[in-house]
């Protein structure tokens, strides 16, 4: 099955090279935002003087939707499947998968990060924090 990939850029690829060392990366700023996915300027600020950082892996759960119909045939043998938005430790927010049952998932909810590799990428994808 052919899998929607990712486009590494040299603008991106400082992301996808943390995930595949197991980290997490975003960018942040000399005005003091982090943010993801990665732009060239600042969504705050507008400026350029940014970096890229590595992230602890730790986040919370912010949203999720749990999805029973397949909208590309690469995914219609994991439904139900969610999609979530967690909020890294250090404040950027990214959308993601939950290793998670469905019915455990609650705003607030402490997960880790969990690099999962396929289709030959290693994919940001958390799991539920050890208490």
């Amino acid at each position: 099955m052919d899998y929607p990939l990712p486009q590494v850029t040299p603008l991106t690829e400082p992301f996808w090279g943390a995930l595949r060392r197991g980290r997490i990366a975003f960018q942040a700023c000399a005005c003091g935002h982090r943010w993801l996915p990665a732009r060239e300027a600042c969504p705050r600020c507008l400026g350029t003087d940014h970096r890229w950082e590595d992230g602890s892996g730790r986040a919370q759960v912010v949203s999720w939707v749990v999805y029973h119909t397949a909208h590309h045939d690469a995914f219609k043998d994991r439904v139900p499947y969610n999609v979530a938005i967690v909020e890294l430790a250090e404040g950027p927010r990214l959308i993601t998968n939950v290793r998670a049952p469905h019915d455990t998932l609650r705003v607030g909810m402490p997960v880790v990060l969990a690099v999962e590799e396929e289709a030959g990428f290693a994919l940001a994808r958390f799991a539920p924090a050890a208490a």
